[in-house]
């Protein structure tokens, strides 16, 4: 299953044409995506106009959804964050980790354009889908 970034369901919605946006237009015909709580916020709270706000949510409200966050989440994130730190590597935002340790703890690819979950796929073996990459 594949969790999608607010990242990307921020150029989505703005209708910006970027690969990984493209990528999720493609996906949403035919593959499983999965929206959590934590990107639900993240990406609802930007809409300014309550029209497009409903519709944000209906589209989203068609996909699977999941709570992220729990203790045991909670606690892998913090090994995880300790563990880049440990390798000399700064997470710039704890969002991240959270999202990214999810994504670990079950198994699912990430869909993003942000490279806060770099150092995750390069030290922590985070799945990442890749624009441009067959599957």
């Amino acid at each position: 299953m594949i969790l999608v970034d607010t990242s990307v369901w921020i150029d989505y919605f703005n209708g910006r044409s970027t690969a990984e946006a493209g990528l999720l237009d493609e996906l949403l015909a035919y593959e499983r995506i999965l929206v959590g709580d934590l990107i639900l916020a993240e990406v609802l709270q930007g809409f300014r106009i309550a029209q497009e706000f409903r519709e944000a949510l209906r589209i989203l409200g068609t996909l699977e959804f999941r709570e992220m966050l729990g203790r045991r989440v909670a606690i892998a994130s913090a090994r995880n964050y300790r563990a880049l730190r440990a390798k000399g590597v700064t997470v710039r935002k704890t969002i991240d980790v959270l999202i990214g340790t999810f994504c670990l703890l079950n198994g699912h690819a990430l869909l993003h354009s942000d490279r806060g979950f770099d150092p995750m796929a390069k030290h922590l073996g985070l799945k990442v889908l890749q624009a441009g990459l067959k599957r």
